[in-house]
């Protein structure tokens, strides 16, 4: 990678930007009574409620409903939402400076794998921590739910870059997914691998950017 090429960041969202942990939705979804919720999340997988939910292509209402019968007993949205969205964690303020400073130079953008319920979520967090929306610190937040595709998809990737006239050779994307990066690499697009499992940290990895 040249860093004197690039004049565009992609980011993603979850695992590089905001901290994660689906073990804490996995013993939340328990405690409504759903039991051995990944076993069961791996059947419903397959069903691709969680794509559909991703894509946009079903509502937040719909996804509740199969969840719903998962459960032995009626739970409100609240409880089931706030469960389904106990993964998030906080958005650690030094790479939210980091991605503020780098406005300075480059053009910024996200593009998230994520649904509604989630996004309110998060959404409605770091307000109360910044004081701003999330989408105010990029240039454009693109998310999965509103565009009706997900990474790794290669359409997605060709909307960002069309949509806002990014040069792939020009433009750095930044995820923790190595299949995303994959697919990014194909289009010529520059990329920047997140090894969250194994400790790597945004701040860490842009140290001269």
């Amino acid at each position: 990678m040249n860093k004197d090429h690039i004049k565009n960041i992609i980011f993603d969202l979850g695992g590089v930007i905001i901290n994660l942990d689906t073990q804490k939705t996995a013993s939340e979804m328990r405690k409504l009574g759903f039991e051995d919720f990944e076993k069961s999340y791996s059947l419903l997988n397959q069903t691709d409620i969680f794509d559909l939910l991703e894509k946009g292509l079903i509502s937040p209402s719909q996804f509740r409903f199969e969840i719903q019968k998962q459960l032995p007993k009626t739970v409100s949205d609240q409880e089931l939402d706030t469960a389904w969205s106990s993964m998030l964690l906080d958005f650690p303020a030094k790479r939210i400076e980091l991605i503020q400073s780098l406005k300075n130079k480059y053009r910024t953008f996200l593009l998230s794998n994520t649904n509604k319920i989630h996004y309110d979520n998060y959404n409605t967090d770091f307000v109360s921590v910044y004081g701003c929306q999330l989408n105010d610190i990029f240039e454009k937040a693109y998310y999965s739910f509103e565009v009706g595709m997900r990474k790794p998809e290669v359409d997605i990737y060709q909307f960002v870059l069309k949509q806002s006239h990014l040069n792939p050779k020009e433009t750095l994307f930044i995820d923790d997914s190595e299949a995303n990066i994959r697919t990014a690499k194909t289009m010529g697009i520059q990329t920047l691998w997140i090894d969250v499992k194994n400790g790597e940290d945004l701040v860490d990895k842009l140290i001269g950017f």
